[in-house]
């Protein structure tokens, strides 16, 4: 049996992992669960539910709530009131993460994940990556702590990947394709693109997930930082990593190897099954979920990527070419044009237009204002990713802004 810690227990990664969890109490028992506190109710009845030992609450002053829907939830599940540890804090999902066992799910969303990421690979657990903003963001500063086969992709391509690399010897790959569904817009002109209103583009035809990465999948903002998540996982050239448009989300990603064989991994688009996968890994779980239906007729199609209307992925190619803090600023300008764009104050194609100009200005030295100097792979810090992303946030909706009152 693995014990394990869940970092965003009540998003959409955490509650499908305690599904996961649930049908399979002979498998996995959850130590430990964390979340902001917004939702004590959520977190208290899973605390209560999987019995855990800790939870981890970032908003201070939510333990208070937290304890009193705990014991109402235990009470309710005929079970004794109990005391459980809560860590409180900005750094409560940092402790938590080296909590004492087998596997930490990291299901955080965005920059708020690399501390906790660090503190897990740090403290030897398994990590089973979702939020792949800290892989991206840390770079060679979290490959460098990471022993071989440490991290395990929770990302529905990069599972894929993992699962198809299993085929061949490194030296054999040729090139790795990423599928995407395109998103809400697929098909869309860059013009067409410039009235998107966030309720347009919050409607993903396939997945169901946070604002973050629903709007990044329809900028394909996504699919560029998945490249860089496949470079770092699997150590693959960026110009042998390609993207694919595949609308039904069947094929979650390929590998092609030198002989010219190509192995798919498909599966329906439920990520109950990477996720299953990761907590278990090298191992798989029964039933995760129920799989393609082969008796029925089926057609699954692959179109090339519109760079034109979604330069996204030539942007993030650069930025993950660049390195050191070239990927912590490219991320952390894209997290606050998203938060500007949902708060109705830029243009949807203003996200990426506004990610390449701070990119651009990042690499060419900038105005020299803190944070604002590239550093190498090889020289990076954590302050150094902390202040860039600083720097690229605040860059950032100055120059998304200004687009957006001059227009166009």
């Amino acid at each position: 049996m693995r014990s394990v810690v869940i970092l965003g227990s009540t998003g959409s990664i955490g509650t499908q992992a305690l599904d996961i969890a649930e049908r399979n109490r002979d498998m996995f028992r959850i130590v430990g669960l964390g979340s902001s506190g917004r939702d004590v109710d959520l977190i208290a009845s899973q605390a209560a539910d999987f019995d855990v030992d800790v939870v981890a609450l970032t908003q201070v002053g939510s333990e208070i709530k937290f304890q009193e829907a705990f014991n109402a939830a235990t009470t309710a599940l005929g079970k004794r009131t109990r005391t459980i540890t809560v860590l409180v804090g900005d750094q409560s999902q940092s402790e938590l993460a080296a909590w004492d066992c087998d596997v930490v799910l990291n299901g955080l969303a965005g920059a708020a994940g690399l501390v906790p990421t660090l503190e897990a690979l740090k403290a030897g657990r398994t990590l089973a990556l979702a939020n792949k903003e800290s892989l991206i963001i840390g770079g060679d500063l979290v490959r460098a702590i990471a022993r071989p086969d440490q991290i395990v992709a929770v990302d529905s391509e990069h599972s894929a990947l993992a699962q198809a690399l299993r085929g061949g010897k490194h030296h054999e790959v040729k090139r790795l394709v990423l599928t995407a569904s395109g998103g809400p817009f697929r098909g869309w002109t860059h013009d067409a693109l410039e009235m998107v209103t966030p309720e347009q583009a919050l409607q993903h035809p396939t997945w169901t997930m946070g604002p973050l990465v629903t709007i990044n999948s329809a900028t394909l903002m996504n699919k560029g930082l998945e490249i860089i998540e496949a470079h770092l996982l699997f150590d693959i050239a960026y110009d042998a990593i390609d993207v694919v448009i595949h609308p039904q989300s069947i094929v979650h990603s390929m590998v092609e190897f030198i002989d010219g064989s190509t192995l798919a991994q498909a599966s329906p688009p439920d990520m109950r099954l990477p996720i299953a996968l990761a907590m278990a890994w090298p191992d798989r779980v029964s039933e995760a979920i129920a799989g393609c239906d082969w008796t029925q007729s089926s057609t699954w199609e692959f179109f090339p990527l519109d760079e034109q209307a979604f330069p996204a992925v030539a942007l993030a190619r650069q930025a993950g070419k660049a390195g050191g803090t070239a990927t912590a600023v490219f991320n952390a300008a894209d997290e606050a044009c998203v938060a500007a764009f949902l708060d109705r104050k830029i243009a949807f194609t203003h996200i990426v237009r506004s990610v390449n100009a701070v990119l651009t200005e990042h690499l060419d030295g900038g105005d020299g204002r803190s944070g604002s100097s590239w550093v190498a792979g090889n020289e990076l810090t954590l302050e150094d990713v902390k202040s860039a992303d600083l720097w690229a946030r605040e860059r950032a909706l100055e120059i998304a802004v200004g687009l957006s009152q001059g227009g166009r």
